[in-house]
């Protein structure tokens, strides 16, 4: 049965991405209200196929934040990315350069409100994303990032990337802990049923020092390994 439900959702799931990629890509020039809707789509219809399709039961724990916000959240697999826009209300996330360089996936990206995170353009690009980043905030919409910068199988402990230290002690936001353990069910070919699990930590304040948030941050996002 994990097959036939697997191979029913990439049936469904991929080929309505099709028209919600397209769609992005031909309203991004008119306008980021006119576009969000569909990225918007995609994830909501993502998290439909992830319940309906594949018997996955999505299970959040503890409130999100009312105010701005640096979402610091454990990356096990596709599923948390594709599903920002389903779990917080127009997202800003924080991507690897790579990605804005796929034809169409980067104009969308940038009119939706993504950040580009190039680690290799050191001072200036991080001045660049906290400049956006800020900007993004000062709207009220929550800023998302995957501090170790990959995916991480579940159980494993992998160190967070250096520049999520320098975003939160520049940006002056409160940084909210996501623990997530999607990797059992998610991340494999065939999917299996069960229940995904979001666990949102106490907000960390601003202002502590690098070795502090980072030891609070890895131990609070991996509370759900093994």
């Amino acid at each position: 049965m994990a097959v036939l439900r697997s191979l029913a959702f990439y049936l469904l799931f991929y080929g309505a991405s099709v028209y919600f990629v397209l769609a992005s890509v031909v309203a991004a020039p008119l306008g980021r209200k006119r576009m969000q809707r569909f990225p918007d789509g995609w994830s909501g219809w993502h998290r439909w196929c992830v319940e309906n399709v594949l018997g996955i039961t999505v299970k959040v724990e503890g409130p999100r934040s009312s105010g701005p916000a640096l979402y610091a959240i454990r990356h096990e697999s596709f599923f948390e990315a594709i599903d920002l826009p389903a779990m917080f209300d127009k997202p800003v996330p924080f991507a690897k350069a790579e990605l804005f360089d796929i034809p169409g996936w980067g104009r969308a990206a940038h009119a939706y409100g993504a950040v580009r995170v190039a680690r290799d353009q050191g001072a200036t690009m991080l001045r660049r994303m906290v400049s956006e980043g800020r900007g993004f905030a000062a709207e009220g919409r929550p800023l998302a990032i995957f501090p170790e910068g990959t995916r991480v199988p579940h159980g494993e402990i992998a160190p967070l990337q250096a520049g999520f230290a320098g975003l939160y002690k520049l940006l002056g936001l409160p940084v909210i802990p996501v623990a997530v353990d999607s990797g059992p069910l998610y991340h494999r070919r065939w999917k299996k049923r069960g229940t995904i699990t979001y666990r949102f930590h106490e907000p960390i304040e601003p202002g502590l020092s690098r070795a502090e948030v980072e030891r609070r941050v890895l131990a609070a996002i991996n509370s759900l390994g093994g």
